[in-house]
């Protein structure tokens, strides 16, 4: 915030009125939908439903998982000291899956992006002092994981953890060991089909658009979450009706909330943000996404090799 008000002080005094208006609004828009979330908890409450589907709203997240977490949170009742957040690939932190639960419910959290000025934007927002927030500038990759959370005090049980990397998502949470979290999300790609246990490649340099004109080689399968999942103690909740992002939940709460099978919850993604050569949006079919990638390379957990898709 002081920032924000030093940078304000050089400007001429209309330009720094127009601006100190817009903060103001922008805060009283956040109060709003803040109070919204609420008023949407609690109706869903009412519902009784264990489908997280059933569950879904939006306040900061990009699709439904405000809603989802807090039915996540409140039936797992986690103690003071496990309200503790863990989120990568947050661009500015504006549309994240966490940031709900730190202003409506005063978690603490971590927030890790590759972006120097992204990292600027979340430490020069009034959030960044009114809670307890670190955010930290670093490419995150499967070497370099352990060591950004011991060195900024994360270590042990936490709440939740949340990947959004587009590229090296399963290979970061397979290193991942210092943290222990109650909740895991992450994004699946669902390009790859339900049946097949497939996942890009290691590459630590990986950036989607790269890699593969279209944007639709990234991540991993559904499957291949799954079992990653079993391997580290945590059994599937559901996913969202997006057909973007899955829940975890650790298997020292079994029986707070329902299990579930990668089979029964996948669903094909209708976001069309793939391009052709040049760039351009091609607002393609699910169908003619998933040709775009025939030969990509992926590493095939079954053959436990690489193969073309």
């Amino acid at each position: 915030m002081m920032t924000v008000l030093r940078s304000l002080f050089h400007l001429p005094r209309n330009l720094r009125l127009a601006l100190r208006v817009v903060l103001s609004l922008e805060r009283r828009l956040d109060d709003m939908q803040i109070a919204l979330g609420r008023i949407e908890t609690k109706l869903n409450q009412l519902s009784g439903s264990d489908n997280l589907q059933d569950w879904e709203f939006k306040v900061f997240s990009q699709w439904s998982e405000d809603g989802i977490l807090q039915y996540l949170v409140r039936r797992l009742c986690l103690p003071p000291e496990r309200r503790r957040f863990v989120e990568f690939g947050v661009q500015d932190f504006l549309e994240s899956n966490c940031r709900f639960l730190m202003l409506k419910d005063n978690w603490s959290g971590l927030v890790i992006d590759g972006s120097a000025s992204h990292i600027q934007a979340i430490r020069s927002h009034p959030d960044y002092w009114k809670y307890d927030l670190t955010a930290v500038h670093r490419f995150v990759t499967r070497e370099n994981i352990n060591g950004i959370l011991r060195e900024n005090g994360y270590a042990g049980k936490i709440g939740i953890l949340s990947i959004d990397i587009d590229g090296n998502d399963y290979w970061v949470w397979e290193a991942i060991d210092v943290v222990q979290p109650a909740i895991v999300v992450v994004e699946f790609n669902s390009h790859f089909g339900p049946d097949a246990d497939l996942s890009v490649p290691y590459d630590p340099a990986f950036e989607r658009f790269q890699k593969h004109h279209s944007g639709s080689y990234w991540g991993a399968s559904i499957r291949a979450f799954e079992r990653l999942a079993r391997t580290k103690g945590y059994f599937l909740a559901g996913s969202n009706s997006a057909g973007v992002n899955l829940f975890f939940v650790a298997e020292e709460f079994a029986g707070l909330v329902p299990a579930t099978t990668s089979r029964r919850e996948f669903l094909t993604s209708k976001f069309r943000d793939n391009r052709d050569i040049d760039g351009e949006f091609l607002f393609g079919s699910f169908e003619s996404r998933v040709r775009a990638l025939k030969g990509c390379p992926v590493w095939d957990f079954e053959r436990d090799s690489i193969r073309e898709f």
